[in-house]
Formats: structure tokens, C-alpha cells, sequence
């Protein structure tokens, strides 16, 4: 993965109110620290950063032109969304070197399809590991097909990309497989929750009785 190059502004307004106006202005509030450099405050363009974390994935790097200073490699260490308007409000960016390994947290893609009468449940949906700054995969492929019940995917089993290496723990469990439930036992399931709700709320309504009672008294 190639970095993607950026723009950014020195920040001067700090505070909740410093950050609202910076993106009111369309830039997302960001801090750039690491390998022993002061951090330093700055501003992305919202519309450019999001551009690239779409096409690139959450381990995207960029090489970031701060106005009246020097082109910085970095990689987003943090990511503060909101979850309402999908944007984003603050970004911690790590320095980064040419040839420096980093590690980091990758999304796992399950691909293929398990036994038929199967059910597959994910337990990890990234998995860490350690690699050069400049070529993080977007992703790894974990396969599970024809996977019978009772099997499992781990993440020594997950295959990484050229000069990646596994960070995590060998044993971490990325899937199960398990027998897919009956017709009959999801009826099941589904009426016990509903029993379950018909308790609690009249439970609910016989506590509400006697506060009621004692308040018109």
C-alpha cells in the first residue's frame, strides 16, 4: 500500500470549541506525534482524509505537507468517529519511517463457504500483526471452506502476506463452525424470548402499581 499524499494546516485553536470549528470548516482535527518529535496539532481536509480511509482502510499511510514545514509519513494510530453523521472528529497519527516495521490491527475477510447444515461464527474480526510501514494489506483471508461442525479457524491459520508476521496469539479463534439450528429450535428460541419480554414487562407494571397507589394516597 502506497501512502497518499495530504495537505494539512497548523492547528492554534484548541478545546471542544477549537475542534467544532475546525470542522465546521470542512477539517478534522488531528494530532501528530511519535519517534520523538514534539506533537504537533493539526488540520486534514475532511473530504481528502475520508477519500483515502475508504480506499485504503483504517491503516492507510500519508505523507502529510504541513504548510511552512516539511513532508511528514504517517500512519492513523486513533480514529474518533461519529457514529450519527458517519464523520470524523479526531485523528492520532503516528510517524512513521521508511522500512520501519509497525503493528497493527487488520480486518479478517472469511472467505468460502462452510458444510452444508452449518453455522459460522465469527469470534475476531481483525487480527495483529507486524509489517513494513509501507506495505500493511488492507486486509488478510481466513478460508473456511468446507469446514465441517466442530471445526475452528485460529490465527495461525490465517495466511499473511510477504514479509508480514503474525503478532498475535497463535491460538486467538478468528471462527467456529457449529451446526445451524433447526427450523423447530429457532421457533423455539424465538417464542422464549418473547415469553421472557411478556415477564419483564409485567413485572414492570406490577412494581409500577403500588408507587402509583401510594402517590394518590
Amino acid at each position: 500500500m502506497s501512502e497518499v499524499k495530504i495537505s494539512a494546516e497548523p492547528r492554534t485553536e484548541f478545546g471542544k470549541g477549537g475542534a467544532r470549528r475546525t470542522r465546521r470548516a470542512g477539517k478534522v482535527p488531528a494530532v501528530l506525534y511519535g519517534h520523538g518529535e514534539k506533537p504537533q496539532h493539526i488540520a486534514l481536509p475532511a473530504r481528502e482524509f475520508a477519500a483515502a480511509i475508504r480506499h485504503g482502510g483504517i491503516n492507510q499511510v500519508f505523507a502529510i505537507d504541513i504548510v511552512g514545514g516539511s513532508t511528514t509519513l504517517a500512519l492513523p494510530k486513533a480514529i474518533q468517529r461519529d457514529p450519527i453523521k458517519d464523520t470524523f472528529e479526531h485523528v492520532d497519527l503516528l510517524i512513521v519511517r521508511r522500512g520501519e516495521k509497525v503493528t497493527v490491527e487488520v480486518p479478517v475477510q472469511l472467505t468460502g463457504e462452510a458444510a452444508r447444515g452449518t453455522l459460522v461464527v465469527t469470534e475476531s474480526t481483525t487480527l495483529s500483526l507486524t509489517a513494513e510501514a509501507l506495505h500493511l494489506p488492507e486486509h488478510v483471508e481466513a478460508s473456511i471452506e468446507g469446514l465441517e461442525a466442530g471445526s475452528r479457524v485460529t490465527a495461525a491459520d490465517v495466511p499473511l502476506p510477504r514479509g508480514a508476521e503474525l503478532a498475535a496469539d497463535p491460538e486467538l479463534v478468528i471462527a467456529l463452525i457449529t451446526v445451524a439450528p433447526s427450523a423447530e429450535e429457532l421457533e423455539g428460541e424465538t417464542a422464549a424470548a418473547e415469553e421472557t419480554e411478556e415477564e419483564a414487562a409485567e413485572e414492570a407494571a406490577t412494581e409500577e402499581q403500588p408507587a402509583e397507589a401510594a402517590a394518590s394516597a
